[in-house]
């Protein structure tokens, strides 16, 4: 049975529709990877999974019972107040902090409980923010652009943590990547989304998908270059392999 499913879902703001008939599933413990181009609907999506849009047709189901985690693009903390990561990830719910520690220590951040949030760093709040989606236990995972801001080498580790995580707690991911020479190999499926579902499939096939290189193109810029995450040793080689293709593109 499926953990998320939409059926013909329509999301319109004002007289504008920006989503039209989308149909998506999303089974336990997959990774599942939406591309698009800018004003193509993805954020919207996410808002509609989680409630925060009603759908102008359409439904979303939910498994009873689910629980979901959601990190987004980015969160405002206003600089003048005194916070703590523990006391961050503590609200609103009042987990315990043996809860925050190991949520802290499945993100990868395990030494930041009593940092305050307006001194992190961009990489470590994103942490952070993935620490906050991890302490109910999810069964699905929600990012939304959860690396923007973050370098190259940042942005690899963190889609690496995301694997683990899913390895590790069989938990389901439903990210959007606007970067998409990060997208990767171990999605089981890229959704190529700009108003309607264009195209689907593993990464291979959407990559060589006409209506993905109408939107994107066939050259380095629009291929899904995708990460190897066995390792740190097959990450770095990759990296290299792309610095020089990118250099022999310009």
């Amino acid at each position: 049975m499926s953990l998320i499913t939409l059926e013909n879902l329509s999301v319109r703001y004002g007289g504008q529709t920006v989503l039209r008939d989308v149909n998506l599933a999303i089974a336990p413990g997959e990774i599942v990877t939406i591309v698009g181009p800018n004003g193509s609907g993805k954020t919207s999506l996410l808002r509609a999974i989680i409630g925060a849009t009603r759908p102008a047709t359409g439904r979303v189901t939910h498994q009873k019972g689910l629980k979901i985690g959601y990190v987004p693009q980015k969160l405002h903390i206003d600089p003048t107040l005194p916070m703590t990561v523990e006391r961050f990830l503590r609200l609103p719910g009042g987990f315990p902090r043996a809860d925050c520690a190991a949520a802290l220590d499945q993100a990868e951040v395990p030494d930041l409980s009593k940092q305050q949030m307006t001194s992190l760093s961009g990489g470590q709040f994103q942490r952070v923010l993935l620490a906050r989606a991890l302490i109910n236990r999810p069964d699905v995972l929600l990012l939304d652009e959860a690396t923007q801001g973050l370098d190259q080498p940042g942005s690899a580790a963190f889609y690496r943590r995301i694997a683990q995580v899913r390895a590790q707690t069989g938990c389901a991911v439903l990210m959007i990547s606007h970067e998409l020479h990060v997208v990767m190999s171990a999605s089981d499926r890229v959704i190529c989304l700009n108003g309607h579902v264009c195209c689907e499939g593993t990464p291979e096939i959407v990559s060589s998908a006409p209506e993905y290189r109408a939107l994107f193109g066939t050259g380095t810029g629009g291929a899904l270059a995708l990460y190897r995450h066995e390792h740190d040793h097959a990450h770095d080689a990759n990296c290299a392999h792309e610095h020089e293709t990118e250099k022999a593109a310009e």
